[in-house]
């Protein structure tokens, strides 16, 4: 496969208020990215050219918000730059704008008379450096001057700066003609500011009160002030063309920042790295003869690496999403097989897969690990049983049972034991074999006040279909293992598991499942948790009630987007996932489309109806291909949102690029459009 392309034009450029809600994004490997919108504008705090992971993948810095330039021609200045303060922009740059293009790095086309601009952003691999490379073409005969003016911050990118409650405080040194050193106090953050071109000149400013517009629509902190530490200037010869970078680096230390920057000095340096990124993302695209070249692929492949990151422990982690989510246990396990075994990158499947596990506490797999201290928080029921699951998918596509068995297999019986004895959270194997949990220990844990939005305590229908299938997974994995006498009482749990979950758990009215048996009786509520228990491996229902199941969901919660979280017609039902975090929580699991559920939803679908080739195309062109295709042209360019408005047009909506979105309809488009089935699946399988 060759890199995608996606351009706007100018056509395109001129509908502000179409452009102005698309945006890019750009990783580093560590938890880092670049990313703002198409039109130049920062609409959003966590936009930036720079921001660094400064303890990988966390810690989360904005160290510099924006490059704006200036092309003097004469005594004319053409401002290429754009900012927004409060219904008023200033500079208007994007009227300038020619053309926006990614590929799959972003370059922005300008043209100021005579005068072309080209700019291209990327950042190198594992370092917190961000590069923008410059094409400056003069087609007039006198000299002109283009001026680079660097918006400086250094503050934890969920937080804003005022000068009046949390000033900078900083030291700022100029080291040589080409490069400035600013070292901050709070948070301890140095950047460096480098140009291959022309020189720096100190000219410190401070702007006020920056406006974040989606910010404002979120009901979060929108006003933000930005340092200017002065300015780059190049001279640019009459009938010529320069190319030059300007080059920024962050992190705990100016020492730091000298080492990420060594060989990162002349225009041919950053022209030579530019190239070594780019073929860097062919070789992704490249890799995967088995499964045929299209033009959307290509994109959610280069997504789908993205969010691999050096983890804390220094192995690999998973990004649940960008920008603001780190290192989730339910996201990690949920998107595993998608990320890294479709695309072959087992070895990166084990180091997550042993990462997490060291960090097991009383048989329960954090839900969430922080980006400093380490500290795992296991207030999850679920994040267990998808990394059991993991387990499975794992050896299904390796046949490797000896790492199973030297790196996980003691502590996936303890796991088990403790769910049957119980554990923390009120997690515990019932007398029915089903397995009980408190409450907002789900995926659908929001809350408003401390009150669960959608209460789940009891017995929540995905997580008996999660229990009994890492009851079957660890009475395979004892069989393989030769300890039968535990292969014999995991088999006999499932059963009963399996008897007791059809008996209670199915809704004759509406020929599909219960949500949740709770202390206070069924939720009889049309939500897609039940259609985990028709994708797994080992399904509890027999083919006729997974039939009743699958066309209920399909009919009651399907959209272009993934699923619905709740009927249209249930009352509770809220369409639009908008405004401040209350209204938001409300709605998060109450009408919101989630992408990552097209992945369930197409394997029960095909599992269930059978793998017809008008099923096949059916699943394709209905579930699969709107996603993708559609998708990856609005919101973040390339990539997919976390949700959806439930109600049409299904705005794109919450982190801009989610992994377990881009992960799970992945892995249901090769394993069961493509039909490229894991290689040891039916080995594996067959043992019980």
């Amino acid at each position: 496969m060759n890199l995608p392309t996606l351009k706007l034009t100018k056509r395109d450029l001129s509908n502000f208020n179409a452009t102005i809600q698309k945006e890019w994004l750009v990783t580093n490997g560590l938890g880092g990215y670049a990313s703002s919108t198409v039109l130049g504008v920062n609409t959003r705090k966590y936009h930036g050219l720079l921001v660094a992971a400064l303890h990988p993948p966390g810690d989360r810095t904005v160290c510099l918000a924006k490059l704006d330039e200036e092309i003097w021609v004469r005594n004319k200045v053409y401002r290429l730059g754009a900012n927004e303060f409060h219904d008023v922009f200033y500079p208007e740059g994007f009227n300038l704008l020619e053309e926006f293009t990614v590929s799959p790095f972003p370059t922005f086309k300008f043209r100021a008379g005579q005068v072309e601009v080209s700019k291209t952003l990327f950042m190198l691999n594992n370092k917190n450096v961000t590069v923008a490379a410059y094409s400056v073409e003069n087609k007039i005969e006198s000299e002109i001057t283009i001026r680079i003016t660097p918006l400086v911050s250094c503050r934890h990118f969920h937080q804003v700066v005022s000068k009046l409650s949390n000033p900078f405080k900083f030291t700022q040194k100029q080291v040589g003609n080409d490069q400035v050193q600013l070292d901050f106090e709070d948070p301890k953050t140095a950047l460096t500011l480098r140009s291959t071109a022309g020189s720096f000149m100190e000219r410190p400013n401070l702007i006020e009160r920056l406006f974040y517009r989606e910010e404002a629509l979120r009901g979060e902190s929108s006003i933000d002030d930005c340092y200017q530490p002065g300015l780059f200037e190049v001279n640019v010869s009459p009938d010529s063309n320069e190319e030059f970078a300007v080059i920024a680096a962050a992190g705990n230390t100016i020492q730091q920042n000298a080492e990420n920057l060594n060989g990162v000095s002349s225009t041919e340096d950053s022209l030579r790295l530019f190239n070594e990124a780019r073929e860097s993302k062919t070789e992704l695209t490249n890799g995967f003869s088995a499964i045929p070249a299209n033009y959307w692929l290509s994109w959610i492949l280069l997504a789908a690496d993205s969010f691999l990151v050096k983890g804390p422990n220094g192995g690999k982690s998973v990004i649940a999403g960008y920008h603001w989510f780190e290192a989730w246990g339910r996201d990690t396990f949920v998107s595993l097989p998608g990320l890294m075994l479709v695309t072959g990158k087992f070895n990166e499947a084990r180091e997550v897969l042993v990462g997490f596990n060291k960090f097991c506490v009383a048989g329960l797999i954090p839900n969430f690990l922080s980006e400093l201290s380490l500290l795992p928080s296991c207030n999850t029921v679920d994040a267990t049983m998808w990394h059991i699951n993991s387990v499975l998918q794992y050896v299904k596509y390796t046949g490797d049972f000896d790492f199973v068995k030297e790196e996980l297999w003691e502590s996936l019986k303890e796991i088990a034991e403790s769910h049957i004895k119980g554990t923390g959270f009120g997690i515990h194997m019932d007398d029915d074999s089903l397995l009980s949990h408190g409450a907002r220990l789900t995926w659908m844990d929001a809350d408003v006040e401390g009150n669960a939005v959608t209460p789940r305590a009891g017995k929540a229908v995905e997580i008996q279909a999660l229990w009994y299938n890492a009851l079957r997974t660890m009475q395979l994995l004892a069989v393989e293992f030769h300890e039968q006498n535990l292969a014999e009482t995991y088999s006999a749990f499932a059963d009963k598991a399996k008897a007791s979950f059809v008996s209670k758990f199915w809704n004759p009215e509406k020929n599909c499942l219960f949500d949740v048996l709770g202390e206070n009786g069924v939720d009889t509520s049309v939500r897609p948790n039940q259609v985990i228990a028709a994708s797994l491996d080992f399904s509890m229902l027999d083919k006729e009630r997974n039939m009743f199941l699958v066309n209920l969901v399909e009919r009651e919660l399907l959209t272009p987007c993934g699923l619905r979280t709740l009927s249209r017609s249930d009352p509770r039902y809220r369409g639009n996932y908008f405004g401040d975090r209350r209204n938001r929580d409300q709605a998060y699991h109450n009408g919101t489309v989630w992408p990552w559920l097209t992945g369930p939803f197409t394997t029960a679908y095909l599992k269930t109806k059978g793998y017809t080739q008008e099923n096949v195309e059916h699943a394709f062109k209905g579930f699969i291909e709107p996603l993708f295709k559609t998708q990856i042209i609005l919101g973040c360019l390339g990539t997919v949102n976390e949700v959806f408005d439930g109600d049409f047009p299904h705005t794109p909506r919450g982190c801009i690029s989610q992994a377990w979105s881009i992960a799970e309809p992945l892995r249901a488009y090769v394993e069961e459009v493509l039909q490229v089935r894991p290689k040891y699946e039916k080995e594996v399988l067959g043992l019980i």
